[in-house]
């Protein structure tokens, strides 16, 4: 089964329990969910995205086909106002990464997927695209939802093992250059498909449409590696070193033999982190930070000044910085909180309750233990929190 009918089927907008999406399906096939989201009202319209789209830091794309020669386009935002009225009516697409950092009802998706680590959303992309527009046919790396939110969009994904990956050399994009397709359907709003990573798929336009994708963050193994390295390094014990005390006679001073390269494994593994507390620390300071907020994370230059949990006492109500991320692990009897790459030694209970108020009110600073309103004070000193009414000291 690769498509249901969560209108028919029930069980929110996976059309089945989450338990049995995340068995059979989760990174391992794709699933066509009709009416997964009923009578779906879009959080955001085209003309709202175009306005973002000629916003200074907002990172978008317009993406141009001419049909008779098959040749791409790719320009780069911020647009200037102007450029809009005077697109062509079809075969484009505009594409605004990370609205959910500038549109809180666009944010608020998020929280319909609660079956998924919050850690691992990466983003949510939208894009609009006039009739026949596309990005071409090609894979993703990571998964991703793909709500229709406005007008009608055609699909087609090729399910057949080991597709061909060869992309073509002759466009600015990452096109496959060959994508025999073998499932094709058109969604409505409301509709969303899920498709995992490794799955060759075509979006376009049937008419004027939007689409919200829903991504999750799957790095590589090379920016596991590049950041585990650069972790190892910057600790690194100069007094770890190569060394031969053992050396025998050698049979050909000009030959590395196996001696030496156990030699050197031996340097190396005592580089390594050596508990699971050590790697949990790397991985959630990792995870956490935020890969392309240069410019744009919070910081103690955002903070306010106020002490704020006298704040939320007195009724102010605080949010998250959007582009500020949380999560947090169970460390011996206690816990780490993560945010944007910093760690946070805290209580389990609040390390929970901190990583996911993305608002906070007085009642949740009251569950806090003292430690952990202490912990919310360098938080919001840090330019995590903000008052709802802009207020400062």
């Amino acid at each position: 089964m690769i498509e249901v009918d969560a209108a028919t089927a029930g069980h929110g907008i996976l059309g089945m329990p989450p338990v049995q999406f995340l068995r059979e399906y989760w990174q391992k096939k794709p699933l066509l969910v009709r009416n997964a989201f009923a009578a779906f009202d879009s959080p955001i319209q085209p003309e709202d995205l175009a306005g973002l789209a000629c916003e200074e830091g907002v990172l978008a794309r317009i993406v141009r086909h001419d049909h008779a020669n098959d040749t791409w386009q790719l320009e780069t935002g911020p647009f200037p106002e102007e450029k809009f009225p005077d697109m062509p009516h079809q075969d484009w697409t505009l594409l605004v990464q990370d609205v959910d950092k500038w549109d809180a009802d666009v944010r608020a998706l998020f929280d319909d997927f609660p079956f998924l680590p919050r850690w691992r959303m990466d983003d949510i992309m939208v894009s609009f695209a006039a009739p026949g527009g596309s990005v071409g046919a090609h894979i993703d790396n990571y998964d991703v939802f793909l709500l229709q939110g406005v007008g009608h969009r055609r699909w087609q994904i090729d399910t057949r093992a080991n597709p061909d990956e060869t992309y073509r050399d002759d466009v600015p994009l990452r096109l496959l250059k060959h994508f025999n397709p073998n499932h094709d359907w058109v969604l409505k709003p409301g509709d969303m498909l899920y498709i995992p990573p490794g799955v060759p798929h075509h979006g376009t336009a049937e008419d004027a449409c939007l689409t919200i994708s829903v991504g999750l963050r799957a790095p590589s193994s090379a920016e596991l590696l590049e950041h585990y390295a650069d972790s190892l390094t910057f600790d690194a014990d100069e007094r770890i070193r190569y060394g031969d005390a053992d050396l025998a006679l050698p049979k050909d001073p000009n030959e590395i033999d196996e001696a030496a390269l156990d030699r050197a494994l031996a340097a190396l593994n005592q580089l390594r982190l050596s508990g699971r507390d050590e790697l949990g620390e790397w991985f959630g300071r990792f995870v956490s930070a935020y890969r392309v907020a240069e410019g744009q994370a919070p910081s103690p230059a955002d903070a306010t000044g106020l002490d704020i949990a006298a704040s939320l006492r007195e009724g102010t109500i605080w949010h998250r910085h959007p582009y500020s991320r949380m999560a947090w692990r169970r460390m011996g009897d206690g816990a780490m909180l993560f945010a944007n790459g910093a760690a946070f030694p805290a209580l389990v209970a609040d390390a929970k309750l901190i990583a996911g108020a993305e608002r906070l009110n007085a009642d949740r600073a009251a569950a806090l233990t003292a430690k952990g309103r202490e912990l919310l004070q360098r938080l919001a000193d840090n330019g995590h929190y903000q008052p709802e009414d802009g207020a400062s000291a």
